[in-house]
């Protein structure tokens, strides 16, 4: 084969990946590159790159495991003890200190790989502010380009040689054993938000206090690196902390970092200046600070110009921008920026927009959700046609914009047009039938007379058999009358015994649920809403078995069985459980049969709290 660093063949084959998947290895180590890439062939028994082109395009299952040969993902709990020891003990602490005590705690975990370092980060960061204060403020995002790895971590599932690094104490307070394996805790996992981003052509992830990209850039070329270095400068706040691994090189002449220790690779962030979400690589070299700010407020106040309501989120997933109608209607403002847009209630309130935005996204073109009503405080509800339309550059996404076009003129203007086309048809429809009507006319009245001279004997006739009808339907009426008067007091009965069933509930301590033979919910009284933090209506006609909450449900399955195989008593169950306010406490569950003549119908469960771990 040619020399890589100046085969057009081997180019060729890169661009060839990136237009057809969206991977874009063109800044990795040629020599990195080449020796996987070969590697793959050889095991293909192919010797040339336009031959695994081809062989790529014949068989697209092949990139996954070209995918799986380039991007070795290489990973771990705690990897470098040491240097977790001496982010967690000096250099968190300081950084933590200094922030204001209400503002979020982001951190972007970029390679993450199968999630082992972002969940190490969430553990460090659990014991430096404590569960409850981590829950509230934390927000860790880990991004990596192999979606079999993002898969894996999203799972949060690991086996025993994997979680090898965990301190043991550590382990057994942060992860729940499941089977042969251990599963990270779930209240924590809701901080721990994964997707694909690739850190070089997608919008970086902003106002981070801890940026952790550990072994990942000694995997590109030098112009690569500083590329991706100014990207987290960007994405830093100032006195942010970058997390490098001991084979990452920190460029000795860049001015966008200053170490904590090289010893570690921690860094921390130099101020500079800051442009908006998109502004890297958006303006090229020549542009100084004042061109970039000026062509960027360029930018804020043609967004600000549109006259309807706007919305930028990014490819990550976050509100980047809105103009004045959109924060007028949906009640958003700068606060809002930088969260999650699926968190926020404009992503599916007065329309669901998170479907819309991935169709966006995996068909490459805009998406229109019409006759969406916009109503603002005080004002007068309008009408809108919704557009979703992704922006890319080049081959990688940038985000979408959203647009609510205001169409309530048009649909007025519709509107009094099909009712002026429907008023016309009408008015012809009727001038036909009165000239059809005109021509008959003559010769009915002629008819009529005729008519008319019988129709009164028929009449006569008519009237006696009226009278006739008209004392059955009194007599009807009046059976009408009863029988009315014997459903309202049925219905009453009714309403008196719904009353006293339901006092019945809401008077036990405990909670009661009442499920049929095949374990569904028939009845959950307040107690079990009060005990669970689950509504009836929530679990009402679900299978008992697969209702979440924080009683293992699973241990009242072969008793419930086996009182509804018999219709027999059978003994209390006693079981360790939490509360929906996550108070742990010993619940005691006892089992009652519902019969219908001699076979079982359901059973009566009574959960009650014995004690509660203070």
């Amino acid at each position: 084969m040619a020399d890589v660093e100046t085969s057009p063949e081997f180019e060729g084959l890169l661009e060839y990946v990136k237009q057809s998947r969206g991977f874009d290895f063109t800044g990795y180590k040629r020599a990195s590159l080449r020796r996987r890439i070969d590697k793959r062939m050889r095991e293909l028994s192919l010797d040339a790159y336009e031959f695994y082109g081809e062989h790529l395009e014949l068989h697209p299952q092949e990139f996954i495991a070209l995918f799986n040969t380039i991007l070795i993902n290489v990973t771990s709990f705690f990897r470098d003890a040491p240097t977790w020891k001496y982010l967690q003990d000096d250099v968190l602490p300081r950084r933590l200190a200094a922030l204001p005590p209400d503002r979020p705690i982001r951190v972007w975990c970029a390679g993450c790989a199968s999630g082992e370092e972002a969940y190490t980060l969430a553990i460090v960061l659990a014991e430096l502010r404590g569960v409850d204060e981590f829950k509230r403020r934390v927000k860790i995002y880990g991004t990596d380009i192999d979606e079999e790895a993002l898969a894996t971590a999203r799972a949060a599932t690991y086996d025993e040689l994997a979680t090898a690094g965990v301190p043991t104490e550590l382990r057994d307070r942060y992860f729940e054993q499941a089977g042969e394996k251990f599963a990270f805790r779930a209240d924590l996992r809701r901080s721990v938000i994964f997707g694909r981003l690739d850190i070089l052509n997608d919008a970086p992830i902003s106002r981070l206090e801890l940026l952790s990209c550990r072994n990942t850039l000694m995997y590109f070329n030098a112009e690569t690196q500083a590329r991706a270095i100014e990207r987290f400068h960007f994405a830093l706040a100032d006195g942010g902390v970058l997390f490098l691994g001991n084979a990452d090189t920190m460029l000795s002449d860049t001015d966008l970092f200053e170490p904590i220790d090289r010893r570690y690779r921690i860094f921390t962030r130099v101020p500079g200046p800051r442009g908006r979400a998109a502004s890297i690589d958006r303006f090229p070299g020549a542009l100084d600070d004042d061109d970039v700010r000026a062509t960027l407020e360029m930018h804020a106040l043609a967004l600000e110009a549109v006259p309807f309501p706007t919305l930028l989120v990014d490819s990550s997933g976050l509100l980047a921008d809105a103009n004045e109608p959109a924060r007028e209607v949906f009640a958003i403002g700068p606060p809002d920026y930088g969260h999650l847009f699926q968190e926020l209630e404009v992503s599916y309130r007065p329309v669901e927009l998170r479907g819309p935005i991935a169709q966006a996204y995996s068909e490459r073109r805009s998406v229109r959700v019409n006759g969406v009503r916009l109503a603002a405080h005080d004002k007068p509800v309008r009408n809108a046609d919704v557009e979703v339309v992704p922006l890319y550059r080049a081959a990688s996404a940038m985000g979408v914009a959203i647009f609510f076009h205001d169409v309530t003129v048009i649909r007025e203007l519709e509107d009094q047009l099909r009712q002026s086309t429907h008023e016309l048809e009408q008015a012809y429809q009727e001038v036909q039938s009165t000239n059809e009507e005109l021509e008959t006319t003559n010769e009915e009245l002629q008819s009529t007379i005729e008519e008319v001279e019988t129709t009164n004997g028929e009449l006569q006739s008519t009237n006696e058999r009226l009278e006739t009808m008209n004392e059955v339907l009194e007599s009807t009426n009046d059976d009408l009358h009863a029988v009315t008067e014997e459903l309202r007091l049925c219905r009453d009965e009714l309403d008196d015994l719904n009353q006293f069933l339901e006092s019945i509930l809401t008077s036990f301590r405990g909670g009661v649920v009442v499920v049929d033979a095949q374990h569904r919910v028939r009845v959950w009284n307040p107690r079990a809403e009060d005990l669970w933090g689950v509504r009836a209506d929530e679990v009402r006609g679900v299978d008992l078995a697969s209702i979440d909450i924080g009683m293992p449900v699973a241990a009242l399955i072969p008793p419930l069985n086996a009182i509804l195989d018999s219709a027999a008593s059978v003994d209390d169950v006693v079981v360790d459980a939490v509360t929906r306010r996550g108070r742990p406490v010993v619940c005691r569950v006892s089992f009652t049969p519902l019969r219908s003549s001699e076979r079982s119908t359901g059973a009566i469960l009574v959960m009650e709290v014995l004690e509660s771990d203070r």
